[in-house]
């Protein structure tokens, strides 16, 4: 199988081709830097570029399957224009996918799989969201989600089967989420935010990758909440990280307000309370290797 991934350099992108490799498959990267286009056995590049509409239509020779990865870090102040980007980032890509595919009638492509979010779910500090939830957010991260999953259905006109994975926080070695909130742990400096009562849903890299690499040799379809079955409190987060690396936890609570003059609007992202289940997949037979936090920090830590 050769499948076209957008984002490959990311964090989930270069383990999963990674992986897709292992497995005996072919990848195809699309790359907006000329400079980074691979070209071996089992990994060629492609440029192209999402703002000015430009892409190497060779990119989709042999491919069955596009996994669109590709949009800006909300791991940024969100200034008003840097909002424009998070968007166009992800949907501008995501429709120069779709205007080329259909310029180009001999792909073999029948599978699209896009990256989409948690921050789809509004805010509630009682309710567990699954797959089968219709409630959504309509602050800036819910309207951006909900955009960038529209931008996934117009694949379905061209025949396409079309699956999107709203994931959670990523945990990995390197990269990522977890080496911001580990490193004032380490340092003897770790607190709550707030009454760090908030729900997280996270989820360890190598159980998001697993689950793409799942969903494309299975061509499964529709929703799937990339999260694993394990939402814990920020506070319960904090502990678990502080008793892995045999850390004290003694500081006070940061206020809200604090993190907002710190960070801006996107202090949201420490506040959101999220619990969410990840129960098509778990239905389905998926299997996670790391289902709650502790075993995730023990293999992620020590």
């Amino acid at each position: 199988m050769t499948i076209l991934i957008t984002g490959g350099t990311g964090l989930i992108g270069s383990e999963l081709t990674r992986v897709l490799q292992a497995n005996g498959h072919t990848v195809h990267w699309l790359s907006t830097r000329k400079s980074n286009l691979p070209q071996s056995s089992t990994l060629k590049g492609f440029y192209w570029n999402p703002a000015e509409g430009k892409i190497d239509t060779a990119c989709f020779e042999g491919v069955t399957t596009i996994v669109h990865l590709a949009g800006a870090s909300i791991a940024k102040r969100w200034t008003a224009a840097y909002k424009q980007e998070l968007l166009e980032s992800r949907v501008l890509s995501a429709n120069l996918l779709f205007s080329a595919l259909k310029k180009y009638p001999e792909h073999q492509v029948r599978h699209y799989i896009s990256a989409s979010g948690v921050a789809i779910y509004p805010d509630s500090p009682t309710e567990t969201y699954t797959e089968s939830s219709t409630a959504i957010d309509r602050g800036f991260l819910g309207t951006l989600v909900s955009r960038w999953e529209e931008s996934a259905h117009q694949f379905e006109a061209l025949g396409l089967l079309v699956a999107k994975v709203r994931t959670g926080v990523v945990y990995a070695k390197k990269g990522g989420a977890l080496e911001p909130i580990v490193k004032p742990i380490k340092w003897g400096l770790g607190s709550d935010f707030g009454s760090g009562k908030q729900r997280q849903s996270w989820i360890h890299l190598t159980d998001i990758v697993r689950l793409y690499t799942w969903i494309i040799e299975y061509a499964h379809t529709g929703v799937f909440n990339g999260v694993a079955p394990d939402a814990v409190t920020q506070h319960e987060q904090t502990r678990c990280i502080a008793k892995v690396l045999g850390k004290p936890v003694f500081l006070p609570a940061v206020p809200r307000f604090v993190m907002r003059m710190v960070l801006g609007e996107m202090h949201e992202l420490l506040f959101n309370d999220k619990a969410i289940q990840p129960e098509r997949a778990l239905q389905m037979g998926f299997a996670f290797d790391f289902p709650d936090l502790q075993s995730a920090m023990e293999d992620l830590l020590k």
